[in-house]
Formats: structure tokens, sequence, C-alpha cells
């Protein structure tokens, strides 16, 4: 069976991180799964990348402060980066010739260039199943449908999707009531719990050696994920160390991101400086287990992010982001019912606060906080399912296709 993944890429680590977490899995638990994955995302080279799977790496798009579309490297117009996209998409669908495709979050693809590709499906691929993955919360309702009545995306859906895989939970956030999805499309959505993330095989003894981390110290780990947008949680961060006493026996281990551009890079770097018990380093493969190595975590809330955090359990204080979308400050507070999340939205974040913060949580640790939270994640097991379901699926109407033919065959030579 072919598997065809459409990733969108414009801004940090997300999108291609959660899509390559599904991919794994599925090609773990589905025997002589073959899975492409077509993505503009700069940094999907820099990911383990498990054998069954590859990738088509289409030339990178960005998207400014304000939401519009850019070239980021390439000397051409967006224009003509989008039409090089669309073709190169369209072609890699009719050579690979998929048996599902997933398309993450944008039902028409970025301006609209997954839309001649669904086309062609539709119309010369009977047997393929499209699916739309859609994360938790996109945007607020409002601009949501907004934005998919401008776009089209209710008519898209209808026409050219079998499915709609939410990663997320009803309880929190029903998509179908929020977003006005019209009964045609509700009856295709799939809720399917949040994405568990893989557990480290380092152990956290080990980790916490190999950073430098001393019997009774804790370990305060900040993140924000690519970082092109995290330089405020970075920052107040390293400050907010800086005002702890010495007696409280603390350590940070901060990720500048791969994003957050040299300049910003070189901030962070040498804000960090001052305070010895501060390590900056841009970049870390096992997030899990430097996660699950910390007693407490500062970061944003970024769906990878929560969903890494509510894997292992481990306390954070989450900073969302508000814009251009809201979707982080959305999930916080939806989220705030949980006992591991503290949320300081970004106009109120300053090192005091966070410090103060970054105190009572510790002190929580030290008590033997014992944090639940009864969120579903069991998204990739669910998935799982559905591929398994169309895969028996298409082998009983093949069966039948070839019963027929047998027939038919018998019967022109009797």
């Amino acid at each position: 069976m072919r598997l065809l993944v459409y990733s969108h890429d414009t801004f940090g680590l997300g999108n291609i991180k959660r899509m390559l977490a599904i991919c794994t899995h599925l090609h773990d638990t589905i025997p002589g799964l073959s899975i492409l994955i077509v993505s503009g995302s700069p940094m999907l080279h820099s990911f383990r990348v498990s054998p069954g799977i590859d990738y088509i790496k289409l030339p990178c798009l960005k998207r400014s402060d304000s939401g519009n579309l850019g070239v980021r490297y390439l000397d051409l117009d967006i224009e003509q980066v989008i039409r090089l996209r669309r073709e190169l998409i369209l072609s890699t669908v009719i050579s690979f010739k998929p048996d599902i495709v997933l398309v993450d979050k944008k039902p028409e693809g970025l301006a609209g260039e997954m839309e001649p590709s669904l086309r062609y499906i539709r119309c010369n691929l009977p047997q393929t199943r499209t699916m739309l993955v859609l994360r938790d919360i996109l945007d607020t309702p409002q601009s949501t449908i907004q934005t998919w009545s401008e776009h089209g995306s209710y008519k898209t859906v209808e026409w050219y999707y079998d499915d709609i895989l939410v990663l997320g939970s009803q309880r929190l956030f029903d998509v179908c009531a929020e977003y006005s999805f019209p009964e045609v499309i509700r009856r295709k959505v799939r809720f399917c719990g949040y994405v568990a993330r893989q557990h480290s095989a380092r152990t956290r003894t080990d980790l916490r050696n190999h950073i430098g981390v001393q019997k009774g110290e804790q370990l305060v780990l900040v993140t924000t994920g690519g970082g092109e947008d995290g330089h405020h949680v970075l920052s107040a961060a390293i400050y907010a160390m800086q005002q702890l006493p010495r007696h409280h026996h603390l350590r940070a281990l901060v990720v500048a991101g791969p994003e957050l551009g040299p300049k910003l890079t070189t901030e962070v770097h040498r804000a960090a400086r001052a305070c010895p018990n501060i390590k900056v380093v841009e970049f870390i493969d096992d997030m899990m287990g430097y996660i699950a190595a910390s007693d407490l975590v500062v970061s944003m809330a970024g769906y990878n992010t929560i969903c890494e955090l509510l894997t292992v359990g481990r306390q954070a204080i989450i900073v969302p982001r508000v814009k251009p979308v809201e979707e982080q400050k959305i999930r916080a507070e939806r989220m705030a019912m949980i006992p591991i999340f503290t949320t300081i939205l970004p106009d109120a974040l300053n090192p005091m606060l966070l410090a103060k913060t970054i105190t009572a949580r510790l002190q929580q640790e030290r008590e033997q906080l014992q944090p639940s939270h009864g969120i579903d994640l069991e998204a990739l097991e669910r998935i799982s399912d559905i591929f398994n379901e169309h895969a028996r699926s298409r082998s009983g109407r093949f069966q039948t296709a070839t019963k027929q033919l047998h027939t038919m065959t018998a019967v022109a030579n009797a």
C-alpha cells in the first residue's frame, strides 16, 4: 500500500514533526506500507526518517507576521514558486499513484497548490482514499470560518475528501460545532485523540549527567520549538534564572531553536553567559528525553510541545503565541483545567513574574506532585486502525472484482 503525505511548511517545525510521528507509527504497524512525504520544510532533512519513508523537498515558502506568503530562498517571485510547487506535487501524484493521501491542515494546500492533484485523484484514481488531517485547534471560530469560506474550503472538503482526522478531543474543542461544519462534512469527521510521542531510549539520569546536572539540583528546560517567534520567551527565562537565588540549586537548558536566526541566537548566548548554570544549545534531537529529564519546562503552547508534555506528564509554564493566529492561546485556555500547566500570556510575561512562577512550580515538584490529566493520547493507534480498515475494504473490493471477472470469463468460454 502506498501513502502520500502533503505537509505545509511556512512556519516552525510543528507540522512536519507531527506528520513524521504519524508516518513512523504507520510504517511500524502496517506491513508493506511505502510512504512518500511532499513538503517544503527546510528542517525535514534534520529528522530521522525510517526505512520505508522517503520525501520530496519542495521549494521553501515563508509567512510574515501579518500572514502573507513569501519566498524563503529562491530569487523568484511568489507566483513562480507556487506554480513550481503545484506542478511538482501533481507530477508526484501521477507517478506515485497513492492508495491513501494525507493532507495536513489546509484542504486546498498553500495558495491552492493541492487542488489540481485532488482533482486528478478524484477523476483518475477512484480507489484512492483522501484524508484531511486537522490538529485540535486551527484558530478562532470567527477567523477560521471566514478563511474557509473565502478559500472555498468547505466545498473542497465536501468534493475531494473521504475522511477528516482530527488530532484532538471533541470534549476539549469540537471542530464541527466551533467551525460550523455542515452535516455533509460532519459525517466525515473522526476525533482521534492527541498524538502521544515516543519515549526516549536514554534514561533521565544519563541525560541529566550529560548536561552537568548535579545531585540535588533541579533542571528547567526552556524550548520554543523552531524558535522563529520564541525570542521573548527565551530572553525572559534567562533573566528570570539570573534573578533566582543560588541556594535554589537550579540549572537550565535553553534550546534556542534552529530557526531563531543568527542575530537573536547570538543575543541569547550573550545573555546566558552571565549565569553559569544556564546551558544554551540550538537544537536537540531527543526533545522527549530532555522533557522527561527535566523538573519543569518553560515553553510555548504549540501542538507538538503540548503532546510531549502530556505524554511525559511533565509540569510546564506555557506562554502561548497569540498572533498571527490565536490557536495556541485557545489551546492554553482549554488545557487550563489540567494541573500540570500554568499559563502566562505574552503581554504579562516578564522575568520577575516568570521567576516567581518557576519557584512556585518547582516547590510543587519537590512536594512530590503527581500530575494526571486524563487526556486521550491514542491518535496514532486510531489512525492505524483507520488505515487497516481501508486496506481490508480494498482487499474485499479486489476479491469481489476478481470473482466477477472469473465468472464473466467462464460464461464467455461456455
